[in-house]
């Protein structure tokens, strides 16, 4: 398997310093399934490129193994394997370019953060779906993709086309998502993986298209492929990328059409506005200790450590990658004494109790009752309103009355992906009303962003504050 890389930036031999890899020395290195070799076919000032080949050991692969999916006894030593891009060169590539795909580079940051002119090279690759699939994934991608297919047998053009295309991208990008864009997206173009594809797959791929994968027009397809046409993995990750503070530029709260003039006096967006007046709720309380309930990628939280009056706050999520994002938000890794003292994240479910959630002045939970499904929304009452029992919830809910306000939301359908239901006006208060008084908290509502007459805002607030005993 070969992958190449090129830029022709000046110096260009500064690619060393990006991928932590020597121009002048060839390196080997032991990777699940054979050896991944680094070498610089060349390396000028002005151009340079970075060759990755991984020789594939296929009796290693099945080596102890009982059958197999080949369907007959030989298919599991003679496959292409050992010369086709795969998900076995993507986890060579990470294994190789670790720290290059994370974007650090001590000795020249800068440029790990600067987009550069890269040509990526990948003579054989996988692809049903032909040389238009390539270029529906990588070109949104900021991408030029030149691909030719590759035929089944030259000596007789009349077959066609194999399944395999040799693909050429030109692009300006950074480093790091270059090589973020070929770690998800070689396998999915191949459509399987040589390794059984279990939950961890779901946060490897948030992981590594956390930053463009939402966004992308095919992110759907990509999904599927990359985790082996699993359904429930496949809904989960997608359910991830849906989710609001983890996609904002999916956001239909903040519909506007791309080639819509923007004005200088447009309001504010609704999920600034949203964070503001929960924001004002917490102060108008004076809570100390707050709970971030369903805290996503902690947008929240760093708004609520902003503010000097609350001494404490405590997030937390059901998501282990959404955590893990929150944490990179608030440079968690850097903070010390006090500081690091006010912020605790730790991985929870609101169905179930949770001991380190008492005592709190507030809790707030911003756009996560429509995540529940209805029939455990009963379990989210009884954890937050009745076991945390804190002097004051904050909620906030799409309002689904107002949806017909949205001109690119097919009629009928909700605001994200994720979403189990989305309540109107009268739902919301009957079911704020109804926990209020089940569990002793007096209510009051109020309308987030533009209050329309007819279909009312886009968010519903509640505020519950518990009544003096």
């Amino acid at each position: 398997m070969l992958l190449t890389i090129t830029t022709t930036m000046r110096p260009a031999t500064d690619l060393g310093f990006l991928l932590h890899k020597h121009p002048a020395r060839v390196q080997g290195f032991e990777v699940s399934g054979g050896v991944a070799h680094v070498f610089y076919p060349e390396a000028s000032v002005e151009r340079c490129t970075a060759a990755l080949l991984f020789e594939v050991d296929p009796v290693g692969l099945v080596r102890g193994r009982r059958g197999g999916p080949e369907g007959f006894a030989l298919g599991q030593y003679v496959n292409d394997r050992p010369y086709v891009a795969s998900s076995m060169l993507a986890m060579a590539l990470k294994v190789v370019y670790r720290t290059a795909l994370t974007g650090r580079c001590i000795a020249r940051q800068e440029l790990a953060d600067s987009p550069l002119p890269l040509e990526i090279g990948v003579p054989a690759l996988p692809c049903a779906g032909g040389p238009e699939l390539v270029r529906r994934v990588f070109e949104p991608l900021g991408w030029r993709a030149e691909v030719a297919g590759v035929p089944l047998d030259p000596a007789f053009p009349e077959w066609g086309d194999s399944r395999y295309v040799s693909v050429r991208l030109a692009g300006t990008v950074r480093l790091a998502d270059a090589l973020n864009h070929l770690y998800v997206l070689l396998p999915a173009l191949d459509g399987a993986k040589h390794y059984w594809t279990s939950d961890d797959e779901v946060d490897k791929l948030i992981r590594a298209g956390g930053g463009w994968l939402a966004g992308h027009p095919e992110r759907e397809l990509i999904a599927r492929r990359y985790l082996s046409h699993r359904r429930r993995l496949t809904d989960a990750a997608l359910a991830r990328l849906a989710e609001v503070d983890d996609a904002e530029p999916e956001d239909l709260d903040n519909a506007v059409p791309a080639d819509e003039e923007v004005e200088v006096d447009r309001p504010l967006p609704l999920q600034v506005q949203r964070r503001g007046a929960v924001l004002a709720a917490v102060r108008a309380c004076g809570a100390r200790t707050v709970g971030d309930l369903g805290c996503g990628s902690g947008v929240l939280v760093a708004d609520l450590l902003a503010e000097r009056a609350i001494e404490r706050v405590i997030a937390i999520d059901v998501s282990a990658t959404a955590l893990r994002q929150a944490a990179r938000r608030l440079r968690l890794d850097r903070l010390e004494g006090p500081r690091r003292e006010r912020v605790e994240l730790f991985q929870s479910a609101l169905t179930y109790r949770d001991d380190r959630l008492s005592g709190l002045d507030a809790a707030v939970l911003m756009e996560v009752v429509e995540h529940v499904d209805p029939p455990r929304l009963g379990a989210v009452e009884r954890t937050v309103f009745g076991y945390a029992a804190p002097a004051t919830v904050i909620v906030t809910t799409p309002n689904i009355e107002h949806n017909v306000r949205y001109a690119t939301l097919p009629a009928g359908s909700l605001r994200h992906r994720d979403h189990r239901f989305e309540w109107t006006r009268a739902e919301f208060r009957a079911w704020a009303d109804r926990v209020g008084e089940a569990y002793g908290y007096q209510v009051r509502f109020l309308p987030v962003g533009p209050d329309d007459p007819e279909v009312g805002p886009p968010t519903q607030l509640a505020i519950f504050a518990k009544e003096a005993a």
